[in-house]
Formats: structure tokens, sequence, C-alpha cells
């Protein structure tokens, strides 16, 4: 299998569209027989991923690589940035809206579970401009 990339646009505030690229992700790993505890990982990432963009950000996009060694998703987003990292991190900790809230998202699981779910995980963020999350997770 050759290196692939693939590339998604995501709409702030667009919750119809939550969970696109995941589940065209999942689609193309099945394709290439990935194991699927694999799939589910990279999946699980991906969605909580593409719904903090979805939630929180004016917009964003996502770039996924895929070579024979692992799965590389960069999630990359223009928005309000994201003020105290480490507290991010913290299971049960959200910033959402009440709205957002009341559709089933924003309890603060979406940094902890794309974390858990990726074998290398890397965010950096700037308050006002926006937030880069990296993830990597090893075929096996």
């Amino acid at each position: 299998m050759g290196a692939m990339e693939f590339r998604y646009e995501v709409e702030g505030g667009n919750f119809s569209k939550a969970g696109h690229a995941s589940s065209a992700v999942k689609k193309i790993l099945k394709q290439l027989n990935v194991d699927a505890r694999i799939i589910k990982r990279v999946v699980v990432a991906l969605y909580e991923g593409e719904v903090n963009v979805v939630a929180h950000a004016h917009k964003g996009h996502i770039l996924v690589n895929i070579n024979e060694d692992e799965i590389g998703i960069s999630i990359i987003d223009q928005g309000p940035g994201i003020p105290d990292i480490d507290l991010a991190m913290q299971e049960g900790f959200s910033t959402a809206s009440a709205a957002v809230r009341e559709m089933g998202f924003g309890a603060g699981m979406g940094l902890p579970n794309m974390k858990k779910n990726t074998d290398n995980f890397e965010i950096e963020s700037q308050v006002g401009v926006g937030t880069t999350v990296r993830m990597t997770t090893r075929l096996s």
C-alpha cells in the first residue's frame, strides 16, 4: 500500500455534518483491511476531534495520512483557541455552550478520548487563533 492523503473541511456549528470525515475514513480503512480494533480507535479519536471543531471553532480542516506503518491525523481549526490545555485535557472539563450540551455533546471527554485512542497525541493552541491536534495510530 502506498501512502495516501485525504482532506476534509469542517464547518463550525454544523452538527448535521459532524462525523462526515470519520465515516469516510472508517470506510477507507475497512477497504484496506485494517484491523477492526485499530479502525475503532482511529474513528473514535477522529470523531471526537471533528465534533470539537464543529462545537468550538469557526471552521477547520482534517488531514488524514495513511501509510504502511501508521495513520496520521491533523485537525487544524480557526477558533477561540484553548487558554489552558492541561485543564482542557481533564476528563469532564468542557467549555461547550448550553445549546451544544443540549444536543448531547460537550461532556468534556473529547480530548481525553482522542489521547486514549491514539499512540501519539499532540495539541497546540493559540487563543484567538485556533488549535491544532496531531494524532498517530500505529497499524501493528
